[in-house]
């Protein structure tokens, strides 16, 4: 049921600033003009107004007006923006003065996208693209959000139309099945179109996960023994006192994470607890969660200051890359004896010494295994080699800019999934049951029907929308 109250708020930043933009959209925008901003300001121009209270006529501000009369609005419906000086109190002064207006209320969040959903503007996939373009903080995010728009509205929803040319395709051979060779003619032209519908969505999902990564970010876990200077590199990434130092082992007992900006791509890095040997519960604790964090990172830079200590087996080496700190000490190797080992958790521990780190700037190949590199965060030797090393890691995963457009989002992956598996049904199911082959059609249909919103998605609607800011 259409909400026929008009709604407003604040739609750029809060807090002080040299413009602010209140937006109202909704069938009273005429009478807040007529009453707030009088005379009325043509439809697409904007004019220089005296804004009033509307019961007190009591000068608020003199701002800018701009109008979009219906259709051509963001929302479908009217909408008029006040672009008044950016103060606090100027801005409380107008949004309490719209509050007066009959038929006037504060909008909920997301809730200027909501009808420019409900009224057709925008399918689902653009609304969580704009979505992605607000909460954007690098490059690649941005440029993700504006591609994943249009392009993946237009690729699914031509799947979808394909799709219900083959569920026709079936209906018909359904129809014809008491007509000789009319209905196998039909459902086998229904197959053949199918086929490279079943390729082209398999395809699409075989991209490593790149639009999820981008969206939330590549992750990399720093791993190590004790006071091996994980938190001084996560201070020296991060350009910030993010984690404690200290030279008592054991300082940090849970993962502590702080999100870069490296070349334009999201990175997220996670300081650990040190892995070592111990009998304390809550060390123990610390440690399990730090091998939690190194299986779902992408990349795990093993720090140590020796060399000599052995890490969890369980650590992929092609997620590894091995960093010897404190290099302005030069080499001090632990004694043979102090080995890193984890009792009581269910990790395994490597039995072999690993092998003394070459100096600064040495590398070894890449997919040879760990590479491996020397840093001093105290010095700064070594800290911009590793930032590069850790940027290319996460352009390499994450891919650079190409014309394809990836799966954005983990809701897109399961729909998609669905609709493979529905038309793997389709295409090897008994053609004899064609009821239930036009049924496999159906659910491929509506599964990516459910990502532009084409059917039924009210379920997902209400956390969609409600990520939004109030004035979006």
């Amino acid at each position: 049921m259409a909400d026929s109250s008009t709604i407003f708020a604040l739609s750029s930043g809060a807090g002080k600033a040299g413009i602010a933009v209140i937006r109202v959209s909704g069938p009273a925008v005429r009478a807040v003009m007529g009453s707030m901003a009088a005379p009325a300001v043509l439809d697409r121009q904007a004019a220089f107004r005296r804004i009033v209270h509307p019961r007190s006529r009591a000068l608020l501000d003199r701002a800018v007006v701009v109008f979009f009369a219906s259709p051509r609005s963001e929302t479908s419906e009217d909408v008029v923006e006040f672009q008044v000086h950016g103060g606090r109190a100027v801005v409380r002064a107008v949004l309490d003065a719209l509050a007066h207006v009959p038929g006037c209320r504060m909008a909920e969040p997301g809730e200027f996208a909501r009808r420019a959903f409900n009224n057709g503007k925008l399918d689902l996939v653009e609304v969580e693209s704009l979505a992605d373009l607000v909460d954007a903080e690098t490059e690649a995010q941005r440029k993700l959000a504006l591609q994943t728009g249009g392009m993946l509205s237009a690729l699914y929803e031509g799947w979808r139309a394909k799709l219900i040319e083959v569920a026709g395709l079936v209906e018909a051979a359904i129809d014809f099945s008491d007509e000789g060779d009319v209905g196998t003619k039909a459902f086998e032209a229904a197959r053949v179109r199918a086929r490279p519908l079943r390729e082209a969505i398999a395809k699409h999902l075989d991209d490593g996960h790149r639009g999820e990564m981008l969206r939330e970010g590549f992750r990399v876990a720093l791993l190590g023994p004790p006071n091996a200077g994980k938190s001084s590199l996560l201070n020296a990434l991060a350009r910030r006192d993010a984690a404690i130092v200290s030279e008592e082992a054991g300082t940090t007992r849970d993962v502590i994470e702080v999100r870069l900006d490296l070349d334009g791509y999201p990175v997220i890095v996670s300081d650990t607890a040190g892995i070592r040997e111990t009998e304390g519960r809550i060390e123990q604790e610390g440690i399990r969660r730090s091998l939690a964090a190194a299986r779902e990172a992408d990349l795990n830079l093993w720090l140590s200051d020796s060399g000599f200590e052995s890490r969890p087996s369980e650590i992929s080496r092609e997620t590894l890359v091995e960093v010897r700190t404190k290099s302005d000490l030069g080499t001090s190797p632990s004694p043979l004896g102090e080995r890193v080992g984890v009792r009581g958790l269910g990790a395994d521990i490597g039995s072999g010494q690993s092998p003394l780190i070459p100096p600064s700037g040495t590398l070894s190949p890449r997919g040879e295994g760990a590479a491996a590199l020397s840093i001093s965060t105290k010095t700064g030797a070594g800290v911009d080699e590793l930032i590069r090393l850790i940027a290319a890691r996460a352009k390499d995963a994450m891919g650079s800019e190409t014309a394809a457009p990836v799966v954005a989002r983990a809701r897109h992956r399961q729909h998609l999934e669905q609709a493979v598996t529905s038309l793997w049904d389709f295409l090897d199911g008994p053609p004899d049951q064609l009821e239930l082959r036009a049924e496999d059609v159906r659910r491929a249909a509506h599964a990516l029907g459910r990502i532009t919103g084409r059917v039924d998605v009210e379920d997902v609607l209400g956390e969609i929308f409600s990520r939004f800011c109030i004035g979006k």
